[in-house]
């Protein structure tokens, strides 16, 4: 029997893949609680980020993208990550003597967690899969934006609904003029966009 060391190929990719998942574990779970808090110091333009999804959809695509990890472990990573965000704020909540119930947020993280996780390590590869990211990521913002600006306005900043969906905008222009690879992935990319975008602002307007 062979004796397994840190220069085994399977060895290696175990520590990788334990590494990266105790990163999103630590990483999400402490954003969690720390955007209980964040309601409370945010300036007020900017107070929207800690109550919406694109908030927390930022939070764990740009952690599991800059993990870099394979496509289907990245699924895992998205699904976990939502999870832990939606326990951190439950454990933040408790601190304070207030409750906090995590498990419908707990179960939509583990539907939209893994697509979310998925469409950021997609990112790192050109063609259609980072069109199809793009797609995904900047159409949770935009379709927020929209929404924010249209149905909640009244009652919130216009400032952070006008910077997600700016930075949801940027993200599909530089996705497809600089990494879709051709104008068919550019055009797909555009289109998963706006049905993504209008899909949203049509859930959370029934809500």
């Amino acid at each position: 029997m062979p004796v397994l060391d840190d220069r085994t190929p399977g060895t290696s990719r175990a520590r990788r893949v334990a590494a990266q998942l105790a990163v999103v574990v630590a990483t999400t779970f402490l954003l969690g609680v720390l955007t209980f808090f964040a309601q409370g110091f945010l300036p007020g333009p900017l107070q929207s980020f800690a109550n919406s999804a694109s908030g927390w959809t930022l939070v764990t695509a740009v952690t599991v993208w800059a993990l870099r990890p394979a496509p289907a472990f990245a699924a895992v990573l998205g699904a976990v990550g939502f999870v832990l965000l939606t326990v951190g704020y439950a454990t933040a909540a408790a601190w304070q003597g207030l409750y906090y119930d995590p498990r419908l947020f707990s179960a939509v993280g583990l539907v939209v967690g893994p697509f979310v996780g998925l469409a950021a390590a997609w990112l790192h590869r050109p063609g259609w899969p980072a069109a199809a990211g793009a797609a995904l990521l900047a159409g949770i913002g935009i379709g927020e934006s929209v929404y924010g600006l249209v149905y909640v306005s009244a009652t919130t900043s216009p400032v952070y609904w006008v910077v997600v969906g700016v930075l949801g905008l940027v993200l599909l222009v530089h996705t497809a003029v600089r990494r879709s690879g051709g104008p068919a992935p550019a055009a797909a990319a555009v289109a998963g966009c706006a049905a993504v975008a209008t899909a949203f602002v049509l859930a959370y307007s029934s809500l």
